[in-house]
């Protein structure tokens, strides 16, 4: 099996602050996919496992918390927008993680927002309802602010009546691509918004977004506009932002890319500084993941 966290990353995969957003950015060729694999894996597994109990301790010193903190369940709700419920599932299930299972305990949701919006339907343009299976897996299937705030409100309440007592984090992976879905339509101030207002329902959020250098700097067409909006907004709004890059000297045998950790615009509100630090990463073949300082 493989290795399910790496050591240096446990400080920033705890149970995120009350209110806090935690953003992950990705650029070409340095996704965020191994990152959000260990963050469900956490939320979801860890607090529950003996493992993660050993060490409550050391964690608790480490992180300046309490012991309690460390301790409490969670329940996710989970929108993923470029990959579907079997990537994620798979992956976790390597770490040792069941998302089935976890889904039914009621503490696990998963919202998915590639298949509905990219297949036609003869109801396009109208109010959409909220489409959800057997599992509590919903299906977005129309790219509008509304329909995505009313599907997760009703998956965040789902969680809620059948776990009740947890705290639910909501993770939003690659929002980004329903501004290009949506067209002109959406606004990435538009949603922003519409995550605010999510975030106010949860305990915590955690969202990915691309942060490649056309997306941000570049800003020559209205898309890449609008995202940069979207991008920087979130930034602002975080807590901690993790970024991950390619290494500026190319690619190496044994490194995959650069994982640098920096407080966001609202790091006042979690009454926890964060310190700015860079660590490399290598993936493996069998999932596992390496990370570590530079020179190490």
């Amino acid at each position: 099996m493989a290795l399910r966290t790496p050591p240096l990353l446990e400080p920033y995969l705890r149970l995120p602050h009350e209110a806090s957003l935690i953003l992950l950015t990705s650029v070409l060729g340095s996704s965020t996919n191994w990152l959000v694999h260990r963050h469900l894996y956490s939320l979801l597994a860890s607090s529950s496992s003996s493992h993660s109990f050993n060490r409550q301790d050391e964690l608790s010193e480490t992180l300046d918390v309490e012991p309690q903190q460390q301790q409490q369940h969670t329940s996710v709700v989970f929108a993923s927008f470029l990959r579907d419920y079997a990537f994620w599932k798979d992956g976790c299930k390597r770490l040792g993680l069941d998302l089935d299972a976890a889904g039914k305990k009621g503490s696990f949701v998963f919202v998915d927002g590639l298949t509905g919006l990219f297949a036609p339907s003869p109801d396009h343009g109208r109010r959409q309802p909220i489409a959800a299976d057997n599992s509590g897996r919903r299906v977005l299937v129309a790219a509008t602010t509304d329909h995505l705030r009313r599907t997760l409100d009703d998956a965040v309440a789902h969680v809620r009546m059948a776990s009740p007592g947890t705290q639910t984090v909501l993770v939003i992976d690659q929002p980004d691509v329903l501004l290009a879905a949506a067209g002109d339509t959406m606004s990435g101030q538009g949603l922003r918004d519409t995550i605010l207002g999510l975030r106010e329902k949860v305990h915590a959020c955690i969202v990915t977004v691309s942060a490649d250098e056309p997306l941000i700097t570049t800003q020559g067409t209205s898309l890449e506009k609008e995202h940069a909006s979207l991008a920087l907004s979130l930034a602002h709004d975080a807590h901690l932002v993790m970024s991950l890059r390619m290494l500026e000297t190319g690619t190496a045998k044994d490194v995959s890319g650069v994982l640098r950790v920096t407080p966001g615009g609202d790091e006042e509100t979690a009454g926890v500084s964060v310190e700015d630090r860079e660590l490399l990463y290598f993936i493996r073949g069998d999932g596992s993941v390496r990370v570590f300082e530079r020179g190490q």
